[in-house]
């Protein structure tokens, strides 16, 4: 070997070690289309529907507390206003303001009295997906309360009510209704504990005349699905009547072995049906 070799050797191995940190260098840092890429967002979370549920004559939205806490457990959001119970044409017009207040799709739900609120407020409400009575009225256009009660036998509503005067707006001379005390575990509650029936008895909110004789303008089942939760054991809204507008309204039918608060009594199940409105919403 000459006396160069040696040299020619370390200058070869030197180009070679070069060579191979390049590659390395090269392997590790990314370039620069693949660096100044975003980072893929998450795809964005469906928005679940908002709940809201509406009372009826002689109770408060306080009698949707169990069916508030099982909604809320599964991740929605529920809004539970206070009924005025007034008249059926401002009662629907409070509800209204309160939907305007609500982004994204409703179901909205209706107990008693309730459901002739939400029947007249959501027609024509394009975020109201889904409609849900809970032992409650369904009324059609031309309809009130009492042309409802009428069509079969069975309410002892008329025989239960205590009147009221009082001073109504415009200088009318109204009258409340609230049901008597004596009769509300037997009529409204079922069986609770009797301490607790005598205290919504004496907490009841009382409906004005109003209320039960506006006819009903609108008709919003006959656009919007609707779910009907029916109490089987209901003296105020017999069961007979319950059905029939169900019927008509070709709704989703559950029944329960329940008095007219079939809220109170089955919170569970009344959160199911409701439930089952709220998963049939399209994202």
């Amino acid at each position: 070997m000459s006396p160069k070799s040696p040299r020619r050797l370390a200058r070869r191995l030197s180009r070679a070690v070069a060579g191979t940190a390049l590659v390395a260098s090269l392997a590790v840092v990314p370039s620069a289309s693949a660096a100044d890429a975003p980072a893929p967002r998450p795809a964005a979370a469906a928005k679940k529907p908002t709940i809201v549920l509406v009372h009826g004559a002689f109770a408060d939205a306080s009698g949707w507390t169990g069916t508030i806490t099982r909604l809320r457990r599964r991740g929605y959001t529920v809004v539970a206003p206070a009924n005025p119970l007034r008249s059926l044409v401002s009662d629907a017009s409070y509800l209204r303001g309160v939907l305007g207040t609500i982004e994204g799709p409703v179901v909205l739900v209706g107990h008693s009295y309730g459901g002739m609120v939400i029947t007249q407020a959501a027609a024509g409400d394009k975020d109201v997906k889904a409609l849900v009575y809970v032992a409650a009225y369904m009324p059609d256009v031309g309809e009130n309360v009492l042309d409802i009660n009428g069509k079969f036998p069975g309410s002892q509503i008329n025989t239960s009510l205590l009147a009221t005067p009082f001073p109504a707006a415009g200088g009318r001379k109204g009258t409340e209704y609230r049901l008597d005390p004596a009769k509300f575990r037997a009529l409204f509650t079922g069986p609770v504990p009797k301490d607790e029936a005598a205290a919504l008895a004496a907490e009841q909110r009382p409906i004005a005349d109003l209320s039960n004789t506006q006819k009903a303008t609108a008709a919003a089942w006959k656009t919007i699905p609707s779910w009907d939760l029916i109490s089987e054991h209901d003296q105020l809204i017999p069961p007979a009547v319950q059905r029939f507008m169900a019927a008509r309204a070709h709704a989703h039918v559950t029944g329960v072995p329940a008095s007219h608060a079939a809220m109170l009594l089955h919170p569970g199940a009344t959160a199911k049906v409701i439930l089952s409105a709220a998963r049939s919403v399209k994202k």
